[in-house]
């Protein structure tokens, strides 16, 4: 039988890994995407993510496992190099990837890493659509055998709709063919979940915009979808409810982290907070935007392709200005495989990159200081409007990857702005990005901030093919 429970409750049972103090002292770490075999008692994990993200939002869900004791070297995440779904799962769609696609990719990936380490089971946590991939790899792709655990944060499993005629060839359609298949019981129970695989789902009590009983997510407002916060859970499954948080945050949040840890081992985490290195090593890939990201005329939709010729600098800068500290501390023009790295950075050293390619703005990225190692600082290649580019002045965004902005429970302010240009004031969380026009000026600090967490840019110009954004790191 399913249970739900709030995210402080104690789980009724231990994970099957029952780790004990000593096996997860916390040793040398490595890069996140290492595949050098690590026989360990740490069974590998492979992170999903979501429609139209990359591996890179599992950065610091990593980082927190790494805090705990999971070695570096047993964590994976797949990017899916087409990541949004199609709008109807059965028809081609250029650009797009369909749920048979979806569920080969993971496929591969979790072969190659047992063929890796070694092992011959994995965990698989996903968040929103690649909890969809998870479901399916077990369900029709073998999976059964190969996953001990799967977690699945924010996955729209009885859809985001369950309107009868309404878009039913989509993926996320709850009485499409897709979901009512996944649905359907195992048992006399009712169950909805494969065994022998421990299944976890983590939902919000209220803030998910994709299990929200109102349609005004997907341009039916103040009709109902038919789907409720409870949408994400499974029958089956155990499945925890955290109130407050938003559609990603049910996977890259720290209470969520604490709802992973405790299915899997049976224990709290020991450390509130994330350990720190001196010298964080990193590396990425440069992606672009569109069917072909050499083409500009292909799109401005996202993918997870490398974009060869892409050219990178990086700039230790101020963290309450932006300003640079003297020349560039690396630079790259990236190969085939778009990696830009490694670079070693310093430990509380803010972070200027500047990513330049034919076809797209030069971008300046501006992050919050690098608490561990990562192989997916992945950085994308962005486009101005042509308005944009036509005005003087400057073009500031500001992003949370790992989560949306809510004014009602938030602080955050965007260049002394406390309201943030396309972030609703009321109603379900569900806007991760703001984009602010700046009249022309000369340059100067454009300030950031988050609940705690503050990121200081420059404003560059627009008119002159550049953009400034802002990313969050928590």
């Amino acid at each position: 039988m399913p249970s739900t429970s709030p995210i402080r409750a104690r789980l009724s049972r231990r994970g099957f890994l029952g780790l004990s103090g000593s096996a997860l002292a916390l040793g040398a770490l490595s890069g996140c995407a290492s595949l050098a075999p690590a026989p360990k008692p740490h069974p590998p994990i492979v992170f999903v993510h979501g429609n139209g993200d990359t591996a890179a939002l599992w950065i610091t869900t990593a980082w927190r496992f790494e805090t705990e004791g999971w070695p570096a070297d047993r964590l994976f995440a797949i990017d899916l190099p087409y990541p949004l779904a199609r709008d109807d799962d059965a028809q081609a769609q250029p650009g797009r990837s369909s749920t048979a696609e979806h569920m080969a990719f993971l496929k591969a990936e979790v072969e190659r890493v047992m063929q890796a380490t070694g092992s011959a089971q994995v965990v698989l946590i996903g968040n929103s659509r690649g909890g969809n991939a998870i479901r399916n790899y077990i369900r029709h792709g073998g999976g059964q055998r190969t996953v001990s655990h799967a977690i699945l944060g924010g996955t729209p499993n009885h859809g985001v709709w369950a309107i009868p005629g309404f878009r039913e060839g989509n993926e996320f359609s709850g009485t499409g063919p897709f979901l009512s298949g996944l649905n359907r019981p195992r048992n006399a129970a009712g169950d909805e979940v494969d065994g022998p695989t421990r299944w976890l789902t983590i939902r919000s009590d209220h803030n998910d915009k994709f299990a929200s009983p109102d349609g005004v997510w997907i341009g039916r407002p103040g009709q109902p979808t038919f789907v409720t916060a409870a949408g994400p859970e499974l029958k089956g499954a155990e499945n925890v409810v955290i109130a407050g948080l938003d559609h990603r945050e049910t996977a890259y949040s720290r209470p969520a982290f604490e709802a992973m840890w405790r299915f899997l081992t049976g224990e709290a985490p020991r450390r509130q907070g994330i350990a720190m290195q001196a010298h964080p090593v990193l590396q990425g890939k440069i992606t672009g935007l569109g069917l072909n990201p050499l083409a500009p005329a292909s799109g401005n939709y996202s993918n997870n392709l490398p974009l060869p010729g892409a050219q990178l600098e990086i700039y230790a800068v101020g963290a309450e200005t932006g300003l640079r500290q003297g020349a560039p501390v690396h630079q790259k023009i990236v190969g085939n495989d778009g990696l830009w790295g490694p670079f070693t950075a310093e430990s509380g050293q803010a972070y200027e990159f500047v990513v330049s390619a034919p076809g797209y703005a030069t971008t300046h990225l501006y992050r919050s200081p690098f608490a561990r190692s990562s192989d997916w600082v992945h950085l994308r290649a962005e486009r101005l409007a042509e308005a944009e580019a036509r005005q003087p002045g400057s073009v500031l965004v500001f992003t949370r990857p790992r989560g949306y902005f809510d004014p009602r429970r938030d602080s955050l302010s965007l260049d002394g702005q406390a309201t943030l240009p396309g972030v609703p004031a009321s109603g379900t969380a569900g806007a991760s990005s703001a984009r602010l026009r700046l009249a022309a000026q000369a340059q100067r600090a454009v300030v950031g901030q988050f609940n705690g967490e503050t990121v200081a840019g420059r404003n560059w110009p627009a008119e002159a093919g550049h953009l400034t954004v802002l990313e969050l790191t928590y």
